[in-house]
């Protein structure tokens, strides 16, 4: 009996010790959440408040109620679905290419021995240009008259010499999709770096021994063990080059049908003055974002299921 009671009072004891630890931490953490509050929340809740009403900068007395209007009259344009189309496009593509050149960019940087700190510098440089100097550069580089880029690509059947990077839309996308993965490749292999370095040296170590090939170590044993870490650079660059702007605003400013859904609302509520439109837009993007993280996560969850053999 006196040792149940004893429990009982150790039980309560951690309990209290629980609740206080709990509120303590409620009250740290509560400053922060009222800033991200103010900083994100409220900005996104004005956006759909405005989203809803026809709204001009021009004449802001004539603000009318439309409700869902904006919404429906932006799903039923077509330009919209082609905007939206482009970004979906340079999204897959460039990330893809990223990974697969970051990593190789990351299995270098792990193995070289000679001036390591230097190297990893140097290949960061293209990420620490800002991006309007980068894309500023990169229009340079395609342009038809001074351009070194043509010389480059030449020998490539589909673009020929004297190649008008500007003149038709998917030379245009090639451009804008170059620059972008010339300047976000090192912060992908960054990640990937990191990854690499927690793989274990004996279990690759372990897979030579047993006589695995090189190919052999990379499928069943370095990338299984980097999974977390290429999901999460894809995850990261994936919404990141799906808010696409600087580059397209630099190089083609939207000509030949290279607009983005970020592009898309720039133009509403800076060049067009349409406040209501350009918040619609706003919220479709930010609500596309949000599947597209949500899509990932559900991936990624169900790759590491299967890896740990829970699938």
């Amino acid at each position: 009996m006196t040792t149940m009671v004893a429990t009982a009072q150790v039980k309560a004891k951690a309990s209290d010790r629980t609740i206080a630890e709990n509120r303590l931490g409620l009250k740290l953490v509560a400053p922060a959440v009222v800033v991200m509050v103010l900083v994100t929340a409220w900005p996104m809740i004005q956006a759909l408040y405005l989203s809803l009403f026809k709204y001009r900068l021009t004449v802001p007395d004539d603000r009318a109620f439309t409700g869902l209007g904006n919404y429906a009259t932006i799903l039923s344009d077509s330009l919209f679905w082609k905007d939206t189309l482009n970004t979906i496009i340079i999204m897959i593509v460039t990330v893809a290419i990223e990974l697969v050149i970051g990593f190789a960019f990351a299995m270098v940087m792990h193995r070289i021995v000679f001036a390591r700190g230097l190297m990893r510098t140097a290949i960061l440089i293209p990420y620490g240009i800002i991006t309007v100097v980068s894309a500023f550069a990169w229009q340079f580089a395609f342009s038809l008259n001074n351009g070194f880029v043509d010389g480059w690509f030449h020998w490539l059947p589909w673009i020929g010499t004297d190649t008008n990077w500007y003149g038709d839309h998917w030379h245009a996308m090639f451009a804008i999709m170059v620059s972008e993965i010339w300047k976000t490749t090192p912060f992908m292999s960054l990640l990937l770096l990191a990854g690499l370095s927690q793989v274990s040296e004996d279990m690759i170590e372990a897979a030579k021994v047993d006589g695995a090939t090189w190919t052999q170590r990379l499928v069943k044993v370095i990338l299984p063990n980097m999974r977390a870490a290429i999901m999460v650079a894809v995850l990261f660059r994936a919404l990141d080059a799906y808010r696409i702007f600087d580059n397209i605003f630099i190089m083609t400013k939207g000509a030949q049908d290279t607009e983005s859904s970020s592009f898309l609302t720039y133009r509403q509520v800076i060049e067009q003055f349409q406040l209501g439109m350009g918040s619609a837009l706003s919220v479709l993007l930010f609500l596309s974002v949000l599947l597209i993280a949500f899509i990932l996560v559900k991936l990624f969850k169900v790759d590491l299921a299967a890896a740990r053999g829970e699938a």
